[in-house]
């Protein structure tokens, strides 16, 4: 269900801390324009942990409406209250939303054991497909190859994963080990520079963070790899490449991307929610000289 080059839409908040509804649907129509296979809103890049249900119901809402059916619309519902996940899945649902992302449970990680348990009670109290979201360096806990296998086996509905782990052996054993019992499940990395090992690995694609910054050069490399031309496929990674030093330059990477959505073109705030810190003068002349260099990785 999930396949080749998503975006985690960032959240344009203004400089009140408010959410920028105006830009964000510039920013939508931009993504889809561009030809992303699927938007996913709520996730970490949308500060997902910073806001109140009333406000992530009422971005869901602008979510939906703006995209209109021209590509996939995924909620991320996690939380760390499995009623409240319950609850937004079900509000994703009567609002129009394609899919959900929920994340493994976070602060105290489950074991083995509890992990698939949770996941099938959620999938089956929800009427959405789930994507699992993977992320251990937050979650304090990691969705082994094993454990995803077992959720992909016991929950139908649960047609995939972002896996983002900086190792890509990781999200390979996921494919070796899910792939088998559920060749419809989808596995994507959660890190830019994984698309093309991902691939050759087995997986789908992926759902990261510089498709808000250059969206036509991953859908450029996308085609590229479907269509066989690997050698143009690896020029726009290696531009890839060169652009994922943008997630160091600030303390929290959210603010960086918002810098650099901005650098490309987009007149936007970079506001982030706490713990997101104020862009400095010097972060942002960095980031713009890494987008005006995309080959030196």
């Amino acid at each position: 269900m999930f396949k080749g080059v998503n975006s985690p839409v960032i959240t344009i908040l203004k400089d009140d801390g408010t959410i920028d509804y105006a830009n964000m649907e510039q920013h939508m129509n931009h993504l889809v324009e561009a030809g992303l296979n699927g938007l996913l809103f709520l996730g970490s890049l949308g500060e997902f942990y910073a806001f109140s249900d009333a406000e992530r119901r009422a971005l869901i809402d602008c979510a939906v409406k703006t995209i209109a059916g021209r590509t996939q619309v995924v909620i991320g519902v996690g939380n760390t209250a499995e009623d409240e996940v319950v609850r937004l899945a079900a509000y994703a649902a009567e609002a129009g939303a394609d899919a959900l992302n929920i994340v493994s449970p976070y602060y105290f990680g489950l074991p083995a054991a509890a992990a698939v348990d949770y996941f099938e009670r959620i999938a089956n109290a929800v009427e959405l497909p789930i994507m699992l979201y993977n992320f251990p360096d937050r979650t304090g806990s990691d969705l082994s190859p094993e454990i995803v296998r077992e959720i992909a086996q016991r929950c139908p509905t649960i047609t995939g994963i972002k896996d983002t782990v900086d190792n890509i052996s990781h999200t390979r054993r996921i494919c070796q080990a899910v792939k088998p019992v559920r060749p419809d499940f989808s596995v994507l990395s959660g890190f830019d520079e994984y698309y093309i090992v991902n691939r050759i690995s087995g997986g789908d694609g992926v759902l990261c963070g510089l498709t808000n910054v250059v969206p036509e050069l991953f859908v450029k490399m996308h085609s590229a790899y479907e269509n066989g031309d690997i050698a143009a496929a690896v020029k726009c990674a290696e531009q890839i490449a060169g652009l994922m030093r943008i997630y160091a330059v600030t303390p929290l990477f959210i603010t960086g991307m918002k810098a650099a959505v901005r650098a490309a073109g987009l007149p936007i705030s970079t506001y982030t929610r706490a713990p997101g810190t104020v862009l400095t003068e010097a972060e942002d002349r960095e980031i713009r000289a890494i987008l005006a260099d995309r080959t030196v990785s």
